[in-house]
């Protein structure tokens, strides 16, 4: 529109800036700059910016291979019936899709029932095909939670509960040298102890240095006392701010599917109406 021809002629009505569309050397990238540093967790974008710079291969670390056990006699896989004092397995189908959301590579142990001859057998082949082993129940004070027991046999329990809610029944060790750990068996309290101890400490495993995940400022849209433990509470997130799910217990796993994330009641302070308070989107930390 700024130009017009006439007799092969083109008249220019408006002269450009100098520079204008020009696409100048090393405004993206410079010789010897550095774009990425070691135990960066690859995103897509990086990937585009290591091909831009006409890069074939890149080294990384390997995916870590991690162990994944369920245990409990109790539990029963989806699609089998179910008989008096049993219920299905999601802690397996959770566990399993989170590793993989973050990438690792995923070794399915299957169920362990309540025995400790079957339970040592099984840590043991996870211990000499994984990197990790991250079990879920058998780690609280039943009669018949036998893991921690066995994982200290095999090795050692170098922490056993955690002071929040859910998942206070979490531990750490090793089963001969191979890292265990033992998520409770409740679904919201293993949901809750993998994303925000578990993945930290999995993902230093892997090399990724970018472990800690900064929790956004959000409103709260509801009044609750202070609690004795910092609680991870099960949210969602509107223009108001946030909303909490009427059903806070550690059983429950439609108030992960309903919200979107985690809100913050840190030990011994009350929350009211307006606060501002901690929230961890899912989509931060998946």
């Amino acid at each position: 529109e700024n130009c017009s021809a006439k007799d092969n002629q083109v008249l220019i009505q408006v002269c450009p800036p100098e520079g204008t569309n020009i696409r100048r050397r090393a405004q993206d990238v410079a010789a010897g700059q550095k774009v990425l540093s070691k135990g960066s967790r690859l995103r897509p974008q990086d990937c585009g910016l290591i091909a831009s710079l006409g890069v074939a291969e890149a080294q990384a670390f390997r995916p870590l291979k991690v162990a994944v056990l369920s245990n409990g006699s109790e539990l029963v896989e989806p699609g089998q019936p179910l008989g008096p004092g049993q219920i299905y397995n999601s802690n397996r189908y959770l566990l399993n899709a989170l590793m993989r959301a973050w990438g690792f590579t995923v070794v399915d142990m299957g169920i362990a029932a309540d025995d400790p001859g079957e339970i040592r057998k099984q840590l043991l082949e996870a211990s000499g095909t994984a990197d990790v082993i991250v079990s879920s129940g058998g780690v609280s004070v039943g009669e018949e939670d036998h893991i921690k027991d066995v994982v200290a046999s095999l090795g050692g329990i170098d922490l056993w509960k955690v002071s929040i809610k859910p998942g206070k029944p979490f531990a750490f060790g090793h089963v001969e040298g191979t890292p265990f750990l033992g998520l409770p068996g409740n679904p919201a309290s293993v949901l809750v102890t993998c994303l925000i101890i578990a993945r930290a400490y999995l993902f230093r495993c892997q090399g990724n240095r970018q472990t800690i995940v900064k929790p956004l400022r959000a409103t709260a849209q509801f009044d609750r006392s202070a609690q004795q433990r910092t609680e991870y509470m099960r949210v969602k997130s509107g223009p108001a701010g946030l909303e909490l799910y009427p059903q806070q217990s550690s059983g429950t796993l439609l108030s992960s599917v309903w919200g979107d994330g985690l809100a913050i009641q840190n030990e011994g302070v009350a929350i009211s109406v307006g606060d501002e308070i901690g929230f961890l989107p899912y989509a931060l930390l998946i």
